[in-house]
């Protein structure tokens, strides 16, 4: 099997569990991250699968590496190698397929549910139980594209993951691991502090570091099983 390409944009944001998942299977990936410099490649050709994280940049931003991660979605779905996006990633999905990422219904920080959809395709991800705790950090978020079924919603924000053919978008962060949740979990920032104010979805970083005692444990079992269904679609 060709090695898988993940694509990170940020160096505060890497693929961990992600990571962590790949290796205990023996799976091989290349990571180019582009704030430290790495350049994307041009073609997916030499890859077997496309993995997309986050970023706190908007995927509107006029940034190179962003319209250049666009074009290796595009390029992965038109030879068929599966994609899944992470919260920015899954915005740049629906980007590239000609949806919009707009200002969320409202900010979404911390340990938060969201529903799953009752669609054959919807169980097909995310099994049976009809709502999940997952991860999430996000101020925007995506509209659907065209030819794209929606697979879970929220309160907060109505378009938490689709499904186009094979390719998987999320809003959340299922490959959030312990590390990145105790960094996270510190930020300080002046925006994250507004949305805290002002906003019930938005978690304090006592209560992220709480909810995720058990929380953590349960999303990386969901996270096994979405990645597994990704990668079966090389297998």
């Amino acid at each position: 099997m060709k090695p898988l390409l993940v694509l990170q944009h940020l160096s505060a944001d890497g693929p961990a569990f992600l990571a962590s998942w790949l290796g205990a299977r023996g799976v091989a990936f290349e990571l180019r991250n582009a704030e430290a410099g790495d350049a994307f490649p041009d073609s997916i050709a030499p890859y077997s699968a496309l993995a997309v994280l986050g970023g706190e940049m908007s995927a509107n931003d006029p940034l190179p590496a962003l319209r250049a991660g666009e074009r290796l979605i595009l390029d992965a779905m038109e030879r068929s190698r599966p994609v899944i996006g992470h919260c920015l990633g899954g915005q740049l999905m629906a980007r590239a397929l000609g949806a919009r990422v707009v200002e969320s219904p409202a900010p979404e920080i911390g340990w938060q549910p969201i529903d799953i959809g009752d669609s054959d395709m919807a169980r097909a991800w995310f099994g049976a139980a009809p709502r999940q705790t997952v991860f999430q950090w996000h101020y925007e978020a995506f509209e659907l594209p065209r030819g794209a079924e929606r697979l879970a919603g929220s309160r907060a924000c109505p378009n938490q993951a689709f499904a186009y053919g094979p390719h998987l978008a999320l809003q959340f962060h299922v490959e959030q691991d312990a590390e990145k949740l105790a960094r996270w979990s510190t930020d300080d920032g002046e925006r994250y502090l507004r949305a805290l104010a002002d906003h019930a979805s938005v978690q304090t970083g006592d209560a992220m570091r709480r909810d995720g005692v058990s929380a953590l444990a349960s999303q990386q079992r969901l996270a096994d099983r979405l990645y597994r269904r990704w990668l079966g679609a090389v297998r």
